[in-house]
């Protein structure tokens, strides 16, 4: 169920982005200069595409490692099949894109139609999360609030997979409410869903079990949303301030 539904929320975020694409190609004025600037399919966005992928995929795994290396410690190369991030495929699929476009000269931002697919995707995939339980290590420790979850060990836990859909929900509604502004300064809506993630998930990891403590007891996850963070922030504080 959790695979089925984790790839769903790919294959929808995927469509979605794809069919905002194309929406964008058909506003914009065309000329022999920039029709393959928004073409899905053109070099410069196939470039980018495989630099998103690359970078999720590397950045997945690797901070996976680190949030439970014990499991590397046991199983070795096969742990990479055990278990992913999306805070680290979120994390490496913006360096890559970044890098791509430096390699192919790609100037104007790409990551302000991410941020719906972005959101509607993990929507889908948190779903999974929520009906595999504690097969999936995305639930919370004990609670004794009125909406705490029992996934089948008898304990009533926070539902932190609905509170990551939650929070896609009222970062689409910020949005739409906002996006007329924010789309003033290219790039300025996924700075905000990027850094509104990140931030997030450095909130909310804190009362999800911690496989493997850190400094002041914060998993890998923790560590990485902070310092991604504050090398993010003056880039965000810059646009807002344009």
């Amino acid at each position: 169920v959790h695979f089925i539904f984790e790839w769903l929320g790919v294959a929808t975020g995927v469509e979605l982005y794809r069919w905002l694409k194309k929406a964008e190609a058909k506003k914009r004025p065309r000329s022999p200069n920039t029709t393959q600037d928004h073409d899905f399919f053109s070099p410069s966005n196939f470039a980018v595409i495989v630099g998103c992928i690359l970078g999720a995929g590397i950045f997945n795994k690797l901070l996976f490692v680190l949030e439970v290396p014990q499991a590397w410690e046991q199983y070795g190369w096969a742990s990479l099949a055990l278990g992913q991030t999306i805070v680290g495929g979120l994390i490496g699929g913006m360096l890559g894109v970044e890098i791509a476009k430096k390699i192919v000269g790609v100037k104007h931002s790409t990551g302000d139609l991410f941020v719906v697919p972005f959101c509607v995707g993990l929507v889908v995939g948190r779903i999974g999360c929520f009906l595999a339980g504690l097969n999936d290590g995305t639930y919370g420790v004990a609670t004794s609030l009125p909406w705490g979850m029992d996934f089948g060990d008898g304990v009533l836990r926070h539902p932190t997979q609905i509170y990551d859909m939650l929070w896609c929900v009222a970062m689409l509604i910020l949005v739409k409410i906002n996006y007329s502004k924010w789309q003033a300064v290219s790039g300025l809506t996924f700075k905000v869903m990027f850094a509104g993630y990140l931030l997030w998930r450095l909130l909310v990891d804190g009362i999800k079990p911690v496989p493997y403590p850190y400094l002041w007891g914060w998993s890998a996850i923790q560590w990485a949303c902070l310092v991604v963070l504050l090398g993010y922030l003056p880039f965000l504080v810059r646009d807002f301030s344009r």
